[in-house]
């Protein structure tokens, strides 16, 4: 069986990974066949998959979906905490999804943070860990509690490494009868440079003083916002499409602030695709 993760593919997509083998694996008495595939690894994998393309899984897909698990309705809650098979043919635990429900906030210490993490498959070290659990603390004191959505967004956002430019810091000024004024300072290879630009809306400024400031010839493709979890305190998630020649990237940024999240995707597109030109021209 020719299958993808996630189903991704050109035009109409591809059959999905993780339905055929849990097909197979919940119905082995009917197919009679299996495979010899981790399942626990399935959701990670998926989530992995869809941070690097930039293609977001549907809530109601099969297996890895958001609803694929949830139960809404109360006769289905009950259901389910009485017996679960009732309306679940398979175990979330069977693809990785952990039942405990452990939410952390802002009196959650290193230790509970490290091994929440550990459970979603992060492994990281001591370096990247620090700087996760300042980010993770911070947005503690921002929202009442932190689910795993925002931790799998923390990991991303602080584990990139060889960058040419870092975000510093965003001041924007808008308004109703306002021009959009947006004042960006990066870093370049390490030295700061600071500009800033008029656009229309706050966002726009914003991408137009980094692009200024990296001057780079990319063009922007797509950009799409979305949040993380539910809830007006929710992270929002910013998904950006750039395009310079023969290579295109997709870049990620989160933040309850949605025009710094806007700046973090934007800034982490240019840095794959100096990447990719940096690897073609050294002929990796």
């Amino acid at each position: 069986i020719e299958c993808t993760i996630n189903g991704i593919g050109e035009r109409a997509g591809n059959a999905s990974l993780e339905e055929i083998v849990m097909a197979l694996r919940t119905r082995g008495d009917v197919y009679k066949v299996g495979t010899r595939i981790d399942t626990t690894k399935i959701y990670s994998t998926s989530r992995m998959v869809s941070t690097l393309t930039g293609l977001i899984v549907q809530r109601n897909k099969a297996i890895v979906g958001e609803n694929a698990f949830a139960h809404e309705a109360g006769i289905h809650q009950d259901g389910v905490l009485k017996y679960r098979e009732t309306y679940e043919i398979m175990d979330p635990a069977s693809i990785g999804l952990s039942k405990n429900s452990l939410v952390l906030g802002k009196h959650s210490g290193r230790h509970a943070f490290k091994k929440r993490l550990e459970e979603l498959g992060h492994d990281l070290d001591d370096e990247k860990l620090n700087r996760a659990f300042d980010r993770f603390k911070t947005l503690a004191d921002l929202k009442k509690e932190v689910f795993d959505e925002d931790l799998d967004a923390i990991v991303a956002d602080e584990s990139r490494e060889d960058v040419k430019y870092k975000l510093g810091h965003i001041t924007v000024t808008c308004g109703s009868f306002a021009v959009a004024t947006a004042t960006v300072q990066l870093e370049i290879n390490g030295t700061p440079v600071r500009t800033a630009e008029l656009g229309d809306g706050p966002v726009d400024a914003t991408l137009k003083a980094i692009k200024k400031l990296t001057k780079t010839k990319a063009k922007l493709m797509q950009y799409n916002v979305g949040s993380i979890t539910g809830g007006t305190d929710a992270l929002g998630e910013v998904t950006v499409r750039v395009a310079e020649g023969n290579h295109i990237v997709v870049g990620k940024g989160s933040s309850t602030d949605i025009i710094e999240a806007s700046a973090k995707a934007y800034v982490h597109a240019l840095n794959r695709l100096n990447l990719k030109q940096k690897r073609v021209s050294e002929g990796v």
